[in-house]
């Protein structure tokens, strides 16, 4: 039986950027990934950062353990705010829209202010340097101004989405022992309030950790929310009153680089929830870096990454990677589909947005819903466009850059991960061809490889994506846990980094991803990656998502269940006669990649179970098909998804 993932897909598409786009690109020269001496580059990107005291070593790596700038002082906050206030002090910083349409800016000095006024608020408090806090907030510039003022005073945050429970809430305090908690009244999402406040009492209430609970009263929902809100005396604080009589002068603490800058709770195979540790200096300077390459910013553009900051794509690309570059970062409250399903296209014609980051998710959900929402809007300010979270399959990919891009913005689909801290691999958009459902090369300075199960590297071909030398903004650990961080990471082969995901490297050296290794699925001794099957699937019209799962099969020993969303202009259709739609597919799968892949079982559905960061839940597929118990279903963003999945699945069998 073969150890060796089969790359099956092929793609030969590809696109280059116009030579209007090369010609103005920060980066648009082959020569930068001519990177001999690794430590000198990343110095190079270092000095680009205001430090305090410089460091007198690059790298000191003791494997799995590296520290990065040694010696050095910096402080995030300054980097983000106090560097620009000469010469970008009236640029807009922050450019914030809520749910209902509300409406608020700030430029960087109006930033800058806040963030002071809110660090010495955290100072009163009895907040120091190396103290936890705990961030429970909607997407409203509060949290922003909450993580900067951690950063100014030299505290640690630990932001957790504000669709969480108060379980997963109360858990995550519990193993930080943040002493403060930030929160808000509530937050809107879909049209309906979410009563953070409630959920975050139900988690204070088993902390003792806890000193404080500062709640940002959310401005359009006040008067609704004004019987149902409570606030334990001694205990909770008002932000607007903590902030009125705070001074907005408050020096930042210069840390050292290896200083912890926050911790980020992940999910893990385990079920218990990870602490990724990210300390300050060397996670700055590659979220710097990346977002003035891969994203290409210039001083006039409205940036966009429609990421909510409980994720680490909201930590490195809405707060501390654009602020640092100086950008003007666009940010949205509310879903996609609220009030109307083109809520994204209106505001990006409203504010002029000019770089678009979002997830595959996202793009299969507009899909979905039809070009025609956003052919109704003018999106000709959008310049360049960006993919993260998962795999992008190339109909997607296609779709994204016709009906979003007009056919001229390039497309960086991005590969990285919470422990990364920053983008890994992706096409510099000035300088790489793309390739529908290829994050193309790794970032310059990045070491990446497939490897095989031995450890040896497959040149082209599939295997496992493996990260061969340190980068600045690797995680440095899992809070309090480091057994856990060296097995999980480090075991499979000494001092090379394993990701946990599948991927391929074709005959141009581009990297494809294939699927979580978990989610690879040996058919009759073939290792399939499941992005390849479900881009398949993707590829056919009628299709708009897919999710693959391995089933037990008597000969074959597993085979492969498909649940498939049809768009909307298909699905009368696929009703009428599902075994006549269903064998189309089976066919069309055949036809792409191989009768290996031919799915046994494909099943129509309304929606798949995700994850509240968009991740299809692929585990708890493979309990509908197999029939097991669902076990947890805590992190489900609908969980009423995989009930009926799973009625639906048994009636079909």
């Amino acid at each position: 039986m073969s150890n060796e993932i089969d790359a099956l897909l092929q793609e030969h598409r590809s696109f280059p950027p116009s030579e209007e786009f090369r010609r103005n690109a920060n980066a648009n020269d082959e020569s930068v990934y001519d990177v001999t001496d690794r430590e000198a580059y990343w110095a190079s990107w270092a000095e680009q950062l205001d430090w305090q005291t410089k460091w007198h070593t690059v790298l000191e790596w003791n494997a799995p353990y590296a520290k990065w700038f040694v010696g050095g002082k910096l402080n995030a906050s300054a980097n983000c705010l106090d560097r620009h206030l000469a010469t970008r002090g009236d640029k807009q910083a922050l450019i914030w829209e809520g749910e209902p349409g509300d409406v608020r800016t700030f430029t960087y000095r109006e930033l800058y202010a806040e963030v002071s006024k809110f660090a010495n608020v955290l100072k009163s408090l009895g907040v120091v340097l190396g103290d936890r806090v705990a961030i429970y907030m909607p997407l409203v510039p509060e949290a922003i101004v909450a993580m900067l003022a951690c950063a100014r005073i030299g505290a640690a945050h630990s932001v957790v989405f504000g669709g969480f429970s108060s379980e997963a809430l109360r858990d995550r305090i519990q193993d930080a022992e943040a002493k403060v908690l930030i929160t808000a009244t509530a937050g809107y999402r879909r049209g309906n309030l979410v009563p953070l406040k409630k959920l975050a009492d139900a988690a204070a209430d088993d902390c003792p950790s806890i000193k404080h609970v500062v709640v940002v009263m959310r401005r359009a929902v006040a008067e609704e929310l004004d019987d149902t809100v409570s606030m334990k005396p001694d205990r909770d604080c008002w932000y607007h009153e903590l902030m009125r009589n705070a001074s907005a002068d408050c020096e930042p603490e210069w840390v050292d680089s290896e200083q912890m800058l926050y911790t980020l709770y992940t999910s893990g195979t385990t079920g218990k929830p990870k602490g990724i540790v990210h300390t300050t200096g060397g996670y700055l300077t590659e979220a710097y870096a990346t977002c003035k390459w891969v994203f290409d910013l210039k001083e006039e553009d409205v940036y966009w990454c429609t990421a909510d900051i409980g994720w680490v794509t909201g930590h490195s690309y809405v707060v501390y990677g654009p602020l640092a570059a100086g950008a003007t970062v666009f940010v949205y409250e509310g879903a996609p589909d609220w009030p109307k399903q083109d809520r994204f296209w209106s505001l990006i014609e409203k504010h002029k947005v000019s770089i678009f980051y979002t997830a595959p998710t996202a793009i299969r959900a507009f899909m979905k819903w039809g070009h025609q929402l956003p052919a109704a809007h003018d999106l000709s300010s959008l310049r360049l466009l960006g993919s993260v979270g998962e795999p992008i399959n190339p109909e997607a990919w296609m779709w994204y850059q016709k009906w979003i891009g007009g056919e001229r913005c390039p497309i960086v689909d991005t590969w990285w991960q919470t422990e990364t801290g920053s983008i890994m691999i992706t096409p510099l958009p000035g300088i790489v061809d793309t390739k529908p459902g290829s994050a193309t090369r790794a970032f310059p300075g990045i070491d990446a490889k497939i490897l095989d199960e031995g450890g040896n590297e497959v040149k082209v071909g599939g295997g496992y994506l493996a990260i061969t030398s340190p980068w600045p903004s690797m995680l440095r650990g899992i809070w309090r846990d480091p057994e856990r961080f060296e097995q999980q990471y480090w075991a499979k082969w000494p001092g090379i980094y394993f990701t946990g995901d599948g991927a391929k490297r074709d005959e141009d050296g581009y990297f494809w991803l294939l699927g979580r290794v978990d989610d690879i699925i040996n058919v009759a001794g073939h290792r399939i990656g499941t992005m390849e099957v479900e881009s398949a699937l993707v590829d056919h019209q009628a299709v708009a998502e897919a999710a693959v799962v391995g089933i037990n099969h008597e000969i074959k020993g597993t085979a492969i269940a498909a649940f498939v969303i049809v768009k909307s202009s298909r699905a009368e259709e696929a009703k009428r006669d599902p075994a006549k739609f269903e064998k189309e597919l089976k066919d069309h799968v055949t036809a792409k990649i191989g009768a290996i892949a031919r799915p046994e079982k494909i099943l129509i559905t309304s929606d798949l179970p995700k994850t509240r960061s968009g991740k299809i839940m692929r585990r708890l597929l493979r309990d509908i098909a197999e029939g097991r118990a669902l076990g947890d279903v805590t992190t489900l963003a609908d969980p009423t998804v995989v009930a009926s999945l799973k009625d639906k699945y048994e009636e079909e069998s």
